[in-house]
């Protein structure tokens, strides 16, 4: 049988890679009349889009390895007892393929994960010779992200660091009985000691560079994983608990919600279909007001809610219609971590109200200019000119102010 081309391995080996959500992608459609291979494309050819911390989308160069494996994850389309056509690239491949998207603006950087072959640390060994290969000998200075894996040696895991942007171990499932049944060669003890020892070296990492501009850095993107949601019988609560204590415990960046998507040759221990992608949205946007709005897991999911995010209006939306005697808020009074809760202001929006009030005070029509949309948020704010009539108290108003199925907007 013919070796597949380079080509015909970009295509078996970006497809194998889709699965993997840490690193985000866009999933975007362009114009394109030649089956992915057209100028510009950017579905047909393993291209991703991830975001960098200062806001700026970077298109990626996303694949694998190789998709052979010798573990036997049942929610892994790459497991070993799967029936999917296999490809392996050498190290030299990727880093020719890199350099070339590269230098055609194609992509601003590689993300980079593998299938087990031989042994955790000859899969962990090859990766590094990849990006040691684009750092030392091509003087690379893209965006660089691997996916180490939790058992291979710590000497390797130390050199990952030292020329990726960002490192991520996958936690894959929210509770360890979980990921024992549906993935039993992974260990949670290797899982943890993997993410407790990056979080040390990356922590170092800033403090040898704040003493000294020369210290090498340390995978100064920081580290994320991902969790697979409706391959278990996981809720959301317990999901949304799982990523605080992954936040709390291992400084992570971010944690990316994965919607379980049924694979061929499925076991019977899986669901025949896949959940609800708004149910992936919904935990996104908890999470942002987890990290960014003041929110405890407990407030998004409490008695009243119950164990699963609503999908028909928004975690913040939600918590205020079970708290409507805390509204309205007069905006030009509140402090910040009140308006924060406010549905339709965002974390810019109340910035620059704070910044604005201190030189007059707000009407409403202000308030439109400085935030994305009156029409959900005027149910909850007073301003000199404003105040909101009985429709607050009224059950009409959830009805109301609950989206279109098809619009996924964050806050």
């Amino acid at each position: 049988m013919a070796q597949p081309t380079v080509m015909e391995k970009l295509e078996i080996l970006s497809d194998a890679a889709k699965y993997d959500a840490s690193c985000a992608s866009s999933n975007t459609t362009r114009r394109d009349s030649l089956g992915g291979k057209g100028i510009g494309s950017t579905t047909g050819s393993g291209i991703c889009h991830s975001y960098a911390p200062d806001g700026r989308c970077i298109s990626l160069l996303k694949i694998l390895l190789t998709n052979f494996c010798s573990y036997d994850c049942v929610f892994c389309i790459n497991r070993s007892s799967s029936n999917v056509r296999r490809a392996r690239f050498s190290v030299e491949e990727v880093v020719d393929l890199t350099l070339n998207f590269y230098k055609r603006n194609y992509i601003e950087g590689l993300f980079l994960s593998s299938g087990i072959i031989r042994s955790p640390d000859y899969t962990m060994a090859e990766m590094v010779r990849v990006a040691q290969s684009l750092r030392e000998v091509h003087h690379f200075r893209g965006y660089i992200h691997l996916k180490l894996i939790p058992s291979a040696s710590p000497d390797l895991v130390a050199q990952a660091g030292l020329y990726a942007d960002r490192v991520s171990v996958n936690v894959e499932l929210p509770s360890e009985t979980s990921l024992k049944r549906f993935a039993p060669e992974k260990q949670p003890r290797d899982i943890r000691a993997a993410m407790g020892g990056l979080k040390l070296r990356i922590e170092e990492g800033k403090a040898e560079r704040a003493l000294s501009r020369k210290a090498p850095s340390f995978a100064p993107a920081g580290q994320s994983t991902q969790l697979i949601v409706g391959a278990d019988g996981a809720s959301d609560a317990a999901i949304l608990q799982r990523s605080a204590q992954l936040y709390g415990s291992f400084g992570l960046r971010r944690v990316y919600y994965s919607a379980f998507s049924p694979i061929p040759d499925a076991s019977a221990q899986l669901p025949l279909s896949e959940p609800p992608l708004m149910r992936e949205h919904r935990l996104y946007q908890a999470d942002w007001l987890t990290r960014f709005y003041g929110f405890e897991v407990g407030e998004i999911l409490d008695d009243a809610s119950g164990e699963m995010l609503d999908l028909s209006v928004d975690p913040k939306l939600a918590w205020a219609l079970r708290h409507r005697a805390r509204f309205p808020v007069d905006v030009n009074r509140a402090d910040r971590e009140t308006l924060l809760r406010v549905p339709g202001l965002g974390t810019r929006s109340v910035k620059r109200i704070i910044e604005m009030r201190r030189f007059r005070s707000l009407r409403l029509d202000d308030v439109g200019r400085l935030a994305r949309s009156l029409t959900v948020l005027r149910n909850f704010i007073v301003t000199t000119d404003w105040r909101p009539g009985a429709v607050l108290d009224s059950e009409r108003l959830r009805a109301h102010l609950a989206p279109r199925p098809q619009q996924l907007a964050l806050f």
